[in-house]
């Protein structure tokens, strides 16, 4: 008898992963290519369509080949995808050029210009955030300022996995989780805004038809089964970005479900049944992949980021140590920030090596300790590290507070949250149990459950998850009295400096 698989694919920034799951949820095999990212210019980033494609069709081929997936049937196919990048094809479906990606900062003055015509309130009230460089729209308002001829010869514009969806299938669409990230989405209604495109001089022929993100858009066709040795005729769903998709994936697709992520950046992102927006932009409300409901993302520039940095800056002799204990050097270092007791005695840490987002937007904030002794080591300044992280993300979560959506249940994703102590410190900063996601790949593991509601294994995307998601034994709070006191001080530190970052910042300039 074959056994049958979902398949999801997750087309990120610096590679794309795919992997095979049994119906329940289970891996049963992955693979995984790398790609570049070209800066031609400070602050410009982009990736031209075809290294995702090809990473893809390497990825589908080697899984396709694989003894694990012989005899067996794949019934579906979801993507998701790194958000906001500007894939332009032309009437042959070829793109027109690079896209400009989500990290790109080229486009300011274009940032200025939208914020000028509409205003902030406006924008929020729209689109649920304001107009800063991640999105797309401004990136095309600098192609037809720069680049006037791709943009001229473009017929369509595609987030990222919508590409290689239309790769897939010959099928052009956009699904709401994405389109949200354009700054031409109106996010409370569910629709492209007319009004958003006439005001930035966009054609809204570029925009494509919008499906829900597990509706089934198109099939394998024989070009793409041939370049990825899929057979032809599996269904495709709309899929969604890659947030989204990871809310799907850890099973935060109801009101007070929540995940937090700590990779090179952070994030806090909790589901909400209505819409709510801040006017000051300090966090994004998006679309879910759930028709008709929301989500809420926090997010601070650096997180992960600051404890590589220490090991790699700070730490000389930790690899050495590491390696004379048979132990991996953050195990190590876990080990050694756990002799310290919360607060690291008075020693605190701000991360904002690369400035902040959520919830001060302020790209002149740095990075720093304060309150150093000569008593503290290494494993303190970890410590440290890791509690100035977990309190940037609870500063997240209190604007979501504010608006009156309370986080009940967090699921930890992301390298940090392998750190028994990093869970520890979380659950007791954010007062909530902290669970680990059952798979490391849960944007994937996302993608493949919407491809599986598309086809009617599950009747909808919250019951795809109850099913799917389950989490590893949660870690509860035990020191959330001596935290809260701890977070009281640690909020006083970047008012009382902000006008010094400012100032250093104009020294450097």
């Amino acid at each position: 008898m074959s056994r049958t698989f979902l398949l999801g694919v997750d087309i990120g920034t610096s590679g794309t992963k795919a992997v095979l799951y049994t119906p329940e949820g289970e891996t049963v095999a992955e693979a995984a290519r790398r790609y570049p990212m070209t800066q031609p210019h400070g602050g410009w980033a982009e990736q031209h369509p075809s290294f995702w494609w090809d990473a893809v069709c390497a990825c589908l081929r080697e899984l396709t080949a694989r003894p694990e997936a012989e005899n067996g049937e794949i019934l579906s196919l979801g993507l998701s995808g790194q958000m906001h990048g500007s894939v332009l094809l032309d009437g042959e479906g070829i793109p027109t050029g690079p896209a400009i990606l989500w990290c790109d900062t080229r486009v300011q003055a274009e940032c200025a210009e939208i914020e000028d015509i509409f205003g902030g309130e406006m924008l929020t009230a729209v689109t649920g955030s304001r107009a800063l460089c991640n999105f797309t729209a401004p990136k095309l308002m600098w192609m037809r300022r720069h680049t006037p001829d791709a943009l001229r010869r473009a017929k369509i514009l595609l987030m990222p996995k919508d590409y290689i969806r239309f790769c897939l299938t010959g099928k052009y669409a956009a699904e709401p989780s994405d389109a949200c990230g354009t700054l031409l989405y109106d996010t409370r209604n569910f629709c492209w805004s007319d009004e958003l495109c006439r005001g930035m001089e966009i054609d809204p022929a570029l925009l494509p038809p919008l499906v829900a993100s597990a509706e089934v858009v198109g099939t394998v066709t024989p070009a793409a089964a041939a370049a990825t040795g899929l057979p032809v005729g599996i269904p495709v769903v709309g899929g969604a970005g890659d947030n989204a998709a990871s809310a799907v994936g850890v099973g935060a697709v109801t009101p007070g479900r929540a995940f937090v992520t700590v990779g090179t950046s952070g994030n806090v992102y909790t589901h909400t049944d209505r819409f709510a927006a801040d006017a000051e932009g300090r966090f994004h409300t998006f679309c879910s992949a759930v028709p008709g409901e929301w989500t809420f993302l926090g997010a601070v520039q650096s997180a992960g980021l600051n404890l590589r940095w220490f090991r790699e800056t700070c730490c000389g002799s930790l690899d050495a140590d590491a390696a004379a204990r048979g132990m991996d050097p953050y195990v190590l270092l876990d080990e050694e920030a756990s002799a310290w007791q919360a607060g690291g005695g008075g020693l605190f840490y701000l991360p904002y090596l690369l400035g902040e987002r959520t919830p001060h937007l302020d790209p002149n904030a740095r990075g720093c300790f304060i309150g150093l002794r000569p008593d503290h080591d290494r494993g303190a300044m970890a410590r440290a590290v890791m509690e100035g992280v977990s309190f940037a993300l609870a500063d997240c979560k209190g604007l979501f507070d504010a608006c009156g959506v309370e986080v009940k249940e967090i699921t930890f994703c992301g390298g940090g949250g392998k750190s028994a102590l990093w869970r520890q410190i979380m659950a007791d900063v954010f007062v909530r149990p902290i669970a680990r996601p059952r798979s490391g790949e849960s944007a994937a593991l996302g993608a493949a459950l919407l491809g599986a509601v598309g086809i009617g294994l599950y009747p909808d995307i919250p019951s795809a998850c109850t099913a799917v998601c389950t989490a590893e034994n949660s870690t509860v709070p035990q020191n959330a009295a001596a935290y809260a006191r701890i977070y009281r001080v640690w909020k006083t530190l970047y008012p009382a400096l902000k006008a010094s970052f400012a100032a250093a910042a104009a020294l450097s300039e």
